[in-house]
């Protein structure tokens, strides 16, 4: 496992976090999490991978607020999480978006929720984040009437809408094809650059996690907690053509082989 030492001014912070939970006609809790230490800092990327199971979705749903920890600590702005709060957004890998609803009133919907702004500034903010995410004209269209791409989009943007301090995103494009996924891993950069959100974000995918990242956090089979923290020294702006480049390949390869470690010893 890694060391870890702890900076000051780390937005989230995770210091031996466990997590049980119950499943259903089971005698015991289910051990998830067991001994998790990491740190997030303020604007970074920060990806975390690992092997099918191994508590990367238990860890998000965590910080979100909607699963308890069962030890250890977890804090935000060095405050304990206990709640979900709206110093954070969820972005799932099912966009969930209100189908009665269009792509601007989906966006303005967490505004109209929190109550902090008027109408006219909410609607205002809402169509700002629509151009933001390259929706400009699709305001009144409705989710049926959109590919699951442009439904993500939708969905980033009403993460984005209510100002969180972080974004929370799991799996968010898996659902997607090829080309697409790709294509929208470019947009959450592009967006990512703009609002320098803190976020972390739950992948399978190693090319993914490497791309988007400023490091990439890679989980030991359950119960999961931090086996390598892979620092991504590529220059940004990332263009796609950059999965070509050597160094990423590298990097690759190193997430692969501690993944395939624990892959091997659970067998």
């Amino acid at each position: 496992m890694i060391g870890l030492t702890f900076t000051p001014n780390a937005k989230l912070r995770a210091s031996e976090v466990t997590i049980h939970y119950w499943i259903e006609r089971s005698a015991r809790p289910f051990l998830a999490v067991s001994g998790a230490s990491l740190e997030i800092r303020p604007a970074e990327f920060v990806s975390i991978v690992g092997p099918s199971g191994c508590g990367k979705t238990t860890f998000l749903n965590a910080v979100d607020g909607l699963l308890p920890i069962s030890g250890g600590a977890l804090e935000l702005n060095g405050r304990p999480i206990a709640h979900p709060g709206q110093d954070r957004a969820m972005v799932f890998q099912q966009p969930s978006l209100l189908p009665w609803r269009t792509v601007l009133g989906n966006v303005v919907y967490g505004l109209e929720l929190q109550g902090r702004m008027s109408r006219r500034d909410s609607l205002e903010r809402a169509r700002d984040l629509v151009r933001l995410v390259g929706l400009s004209g699709f305001e009144q269209a409705f989710p049926t009437e959109l590919s699951g791409g442009m439904q993500q989009r939708v969905n980033l943007a009403r993460a984005l809408a209510t100002d969180p301090e972080m974004l929370l995103l799991d799996e968010p494009f898996a659902a997607l094809d090829a080309q697409t996924r790709e294509f929208m891993q470019r947009e959450l950069l592009h967006i990512w650059e703009e609002t320098r959100k803190t976020a972390l974000f739950i992948t399978h995918d190693i090319k993914e996690a490497v791309y988007l990242a400023d490091r990439v956090l890679v989980f030991t089979r359950r119960p999961g907690r931090v086996k390598t923290c892979v620092e991504v020294d590529l220059p940004r702006p990332r263009e796609l053509n950059i999965k070509r480049d050597p160094r990423f390949l590298a990097y690759e390869d190193q997430i692969w082989n501690s993944i395939e470690e624990e892959v091997r010893a659970s067998a």
